[in-house]
C-alpha cells in the first residue's frame, strides 16, 4: 500500500481520531477524579472545621481555649500535611496544631460573612501546598466578644499523587481500549472497502469475458459508480458493433470492385495481354487477401470475444491439418501431434481458427521436411490461473537474430520473393493480445523457428 491508498488514509484518520479521543478521555477522566478527589477532601476539611469551632470556648478572663483538639493523629505529627489553625483580630495563630511546628498559615483577608466557609490554595509549611477551609466566627461569653478565624488545611500533594495513581492504573485499560478500537477500525475498513474490492472482481470478470456487465447488487454508495461502468460498457458495445458494421460495409465495398479488377484481368488476358493480367490479378488478390486480414484484425480488436469464450485447441488443430495436408506445401511435409486428448482455450472458435491457421500456413511455407505442434495445458510461469501453452516448431532455415524480436510487426516480411503480405503473424500477434495472452519467438534446437503462444484456459 502507497500514500495513495484509500486504506491506508482510512488508518491514518483512525489513528488520529482514536488518540484524540483518548487523550481527551484520558484528560477528562483524571480531571473528573481529581475533582471528585478534592471535593472528599474538602468535605473532611469541612468537619474538621466545624469540630474545631463546636471546641472552642471563652474563659472568664477573655482568652480562646480549645475544650478539645480534633483528634486526628495528624494534627500532633510535626508537617503531617493536615494543620489547623485559630486567628484572632490582630492576633494570627492564636491557636494552632503541633503539626505547623513554628510555622503559620497566611490567609487572605477577604472579608466573611459569620458562618461562611471559604475555600483557598495557600501555601504552607516546608514550602507545600494547602487546601484550605476557612470559616469566621463570633464568641460571647462572661461579657468578652471575639471573633475568630478558624483554618483547617491539608497538603495537595496527596491530591496529587491520588491523581496520579489513578492515572496509572488507568493505563493498562486504554491500551485495551486502543487494541478494541484498531480491532472495530479494521473490520470497519474490511467491511467498508469490501464493495470496490467486489468491483475490481467484477471489472476482472468482465475484462476475462466472463460476465457482460457488473452486477446491480452493490450499496447504495457504490451504485453510482457501478450504473456510470455499466452505462460506459453499453457505450463501448454501441461504439464495438457500430465500427464492425463501418468495416463489414467497407469491405464489401471494396470486394465488387476487386472482383471488377479480376474481370479486368481475364480480359486483359484474353486480349493478348497477359504479363499486365498476371499483375493486376494478383495486385486484387492481395487486395482482397489485406481486406479480410482488416476484418479479422477489426473483430479480434474489436473486444467481440468476451463472454463465456471456449474452444477446443487440438480439435481445431486437427481441422486445419486436414486442410493443410492438401496443400502443396502441407502434403510433402511429416506434421508430429503431440497433444492431449482435449484442452480448451478461452478464445472464440473463429479468432483460434485465425491464430493456429496463421502459424501453422507460416510453418509449411518455410519448413523444410517437418513441423512439430506441442499443446500443454497447465499454469503460466509468470501469470496467474490456467492456460494453455501452444509450441509450432519448423525445421526451415530459421531467422536472424537481428529480426527475431521484430516478428509480428504488420507488414515485415524475410523473403520478398516467396508469395505473402506480411499480415499473418501480425494477426497472430492481434489475437493473442486480445485475450492477454503471450507469444514468443526463439529458434528452434536444430534449425528453424518456435513459435510459442500461451492462451487463457477455459473454466
Amino acid at each position: 500500500m502507497t500514500r495513495h491508498s484509500l486504506r491506508v488514509r482510512l488508518w491514518i484518520g483512525a489513528a488520529v481520531s482514536i488518540t484524540v479521543a483518548l487523550l481527551v478521555a484520558g484528560v477528562g477522566l483524571v480531571t473528573l477524579f481529581e475533582r471528585h478527589v478534592e471535593r472528599r477532601i474538602g468535605d473532611e476539611l469541612r468537619r474538621e472545621l466545624n469540630q474545631l469551632a463546636a471546641a472552642i470556648t471563652i474563659t472568664p478572663a477573655g482568652t480562646v481555649n480549645l475544650i478539645r483538639e480534633p483528634l486526628d493523629p495528624r494534627f500532633e505529627q510535626p508537617l503531617s500535611g493536615l494543620y489547623w489553625q485559630i486567628d484572632s483580630d490582630g492576633q494570627p495563630g492564636l491557636l494552632r496544631s503541633r503539626s505547623l511546628w513554628d510555622a503559620m498559615i497566611a490567609l487572605p483577608t477577604d472579608l466573611l460573612e459569620p458562618g461562611g466557609v471559604h475555600t483557598h490554595e495557600l501555601a504552607g509549611p516546608a514550602g507545600q501546598w494547602l487546601l484550605v477551609r476557612e470559616r469566621r466566627i463570633r464568641m460571647q461569653a462572661s461579657g468578652h466578644s471575639r471573633v475568630l478565624r478558624l483554618a483547617v488545611g491539608q497538603n495537595r500533594a496527596e491530591l496529587t499523587a491520588a491523581r496520579n495513581a489513578f492515572a496509572a492504573d488507568m493505563r493498562p485499560y486504554l491500551g485495551l481500549i486502543v487494541l478494541l478500537l484498531a480491532l472495530a477500525t479494521l473490520v470497519q475498513i474490511q467491511t467498508g472497502l469490501a464493495p470496490l474490492e467486489s468491483v475490481r472482481r467484477g471489472v476482472g470478470a468482465i475484462r476475462s469475458g466472463q460476465d457482460r456487465r457488473l452486477a446491480d447488487d452493490y450499496p447504495d454508495e457504490v451504485m453510482p459508480l457501478v450504473t456510470e461502468v455499466n452505462a460506459l460498457l453499453d457505450a463501448r458495445a454501441q461504439a464495438v458493433e457500430r465500427a464492425r458494421a463501418w468495416t463489414a460495409d467497407l469491405a464489401h465495398g471494396l470486394k465488387t470492385p476487386l472482383s471488377a479488377l479480376v474481370a479486368d484481368a481475364q480480359r486483359l488476358r484474353q486480349d493478348g495481354h497477359p504479363t499486365l493480367a498476371d499483375d493486376l490479378e494478383q495486385l486484387a488478390t492481395t487486395m482482397r487477401r489485406r481486406v479480410d486480414r482488416e476484418l479479422i484484425r477489426a473483430r479480434v480488436r474489436s473486444g467481440a470475444a468476451t463472454h463465456q469464450a471456449r474452444v477446443e485447441v487440438v480439435d481445431t488443430i486437427g481441422r486445419l491439418l486436414r486442410t493443410l495436408r492438401r496443400t502443396p506445401d502441407g502434403e510433402r511435409l511429416e506434421w508430429q501431434i503431440d497433444a492431449p486428448p482435449a484442452a480448451y482455450a478461452a478464445l472464440m472458435p473463429d479468432d483460434l481458427l485465425e491464430l493456429l491457421g496463421n502459424l501453422l500456413e507460416n510453418a509449411a511455407k518455410w519448413a523444410r521436411a517437418r513441423v512439430r505442434v506441442w499443446v500443454r495445458a497447465g499454469p503460466h510461469a509468470r501469470q496467474a490461473g490456467a492456460w494453455i501453452e501452444i509450441r509450432v516448431t519448423d525445421d526451415g532455415p530459421g531467422v536472424p537474430t537481428a529480426l527475431m524480436t521484430r516478428l509480428g510487426e504488420r507488414g515485415l516480411r524475410l523473403d520478398q520473393a516467396r508469395e505473402g503480405t506480411g499480415l499473418g503473424l501480425a494477426i497472430v500477434r492481434d489475437v493473442v493480445d486480445a485475450y492477454a495472452g503471450t507469444l514468443t519467438f526463439r529458434p528452434a534446437s536444430e534449425s528453424g523457428l518456435t513459435v510459442s503462444v500461451h492462451l487463457p484456459a477455459a473454466c
